[in-house]
């Protein structure tokens, strides 16, 4: 069962981040993002820089077999460069976001509701667009209850 919340129009602050930056195969990404969210959380500990929120993911160009992405987290103030950690931001912008529920596999028809939202508001989205997530699945095992926070600028 997927459910989509309808996308809305929202304005974004600038948030600074603590990300790992790579390009990545699509099938990788799992793996990529256990490793990056480990290495952010390890470093913002070892630097005393409090987490600002859940776990994301930002993509550069639309993904094909290989994806330009950072995960990682955003943070407070304070977080300095490190091994393999950069920071980074997430940028202050005009977007759509909508709730994606159910398995990250499906993630694909929320971005295209949203697409098509900009679309009949003769907006074009931006070539960067985020995703928070919401579950743990360490917590939650059920896929369908997963909740991922669909965040897309208009370019």
């Amino acid at each position: 069962m997927n459910t989509n919340t309808d996308p809305r129009m929202i304005h974004t602050d600038e948030q600074a981040t603590a990300v790992v930056r790579e390009t990545v195969p699509m099938a990788a990404l799992t793996d990529f993002f256990g490793r990056a969210f480990g290495a952010v959380m390890a470093a913002a500990q070892a630097q005393g820089v409090q987490l600002a929120g859940p776990p994301f993911a930002l993509y550069r160009g639309m993904p094909t077999e290989a994806v330009d992405v950072e995960a990682g987290f955003p943070v407070n103030a304070g977080f300095r460069d490190t091994d393999g950690v950069a920071t980074g931001t997430l940028p202050e912008a005009d977007a759509f976001e909508a709730i994606h529920v159910g398995p990250y596999d499906t993630l694909g028809t929320t971005y295209g509701t949203i697409q098509e939202r900009m679309r009949t508001e003769g907006l074009n989205p931006s070539d960067t667009m985020w995703e928070y997530y919401l579950s743990d699945p360490g917590t939650e095992p059920d896929p369908a209850k997963w909740q991922t926070r669909v965040v897309w600028p208009v370019a």
